[in-house]
């Protein structure tokens, strides 16, 4: 059994972990500490029954965009539990939190024009739009698809899906979204300047907050 649950502090290092199996595209450690310490309510984890981070999401809002949105920075399941549903609870549970808790509009995501699987998850099961393609968007010099799903018109009519829609487990398809050069390169500066009321990430938050995960997972150890 695999239990969808919020990430902590203590999650981050299998996060980037699962990361690294899954993704080409890869962060440092500040970058998940980033994320969870300013929108904690938007990283969840895919747990299995011996506490093993089998997949997450990391996910943001972009507050100084009009209207405000969220944006899904990162999605990975290992290959060892796809086929499970898991993608679609996770990206699920962050959409909603995105509408509840910060009251967005839509949520944005890009990914890769090769990345067959992911689109057919983002557009068939999940309801996404595509609404651009941004050239060369990838290190590689892939070009990735830019979508969007309206949050208003999605749960205002059915909280979990349409009717016709089919899961990523019936499609047998578990994917994978992530962010770009550019986009981290973006994260990376707003690290550097407060947004409205949100303090800027010290050098400070990012050491003390790696101390404390490694603190719990020798606890978790013991």
């Amino acid at each position: 059994m695999v239990n969808i649950r919020k990430a902590e502090v203590s999650d981050l290092l299998e996060m980037q972990n699962c990361n690294l199996f899954c993704l080409p595209e890869n962060y440092q450690m500040k970058y998940y500490l980033y994320h969870i310490l300013s929108w904690p309510q938007l990283l969840y984890v895919a747990e299995d029954y011996n506490g093993k981070i089998v997949g997450y999401v990391l996910a943001k809002m972009e507050d100084n965009s009009k209207p405000l949105h969220g944006h899904i920075t990162s999605l990975a399941v290992l290959r060892s539990h796809r086929k499970l549903g898991l993608a679609t609870k996770l990206m699920r549970t962050a959409q909603k939190e995105m509408g509840t808790v910060f009251k967005s509009e839509y949520v944005s995501l890009h990914v890769r024009k090769s990345n067959t699987a992911a689109y057919h998850l983002y557009t068939k099961t999940l309801g996404y739009e595509q609404h651009d393609i941004e050239s060369k968007y990838y290190a590689d010099g892939e070009d990735a698809y830019y979508m969007k799903c309206y949050l208003s018109k999605k749960y205002s009519k059915d909280k979990t899906k349409s009717p016709g829609a089919k899961s990523d487990k019936e499609n047998g398809k578990d994917s994978a979204t992530t962010a770009g050069p550019k986009e981290a390169a973006k994260t990376e500066e707003e690290q550097e300047r407060p947004a409205g009321k949100k303090a800027a990430l010290t050098k400070e938050d990012i050491a003390a907050a790696i101390k404390k995960a490694e603190l719990q997972k020798k606890a978790q150890k013991n």
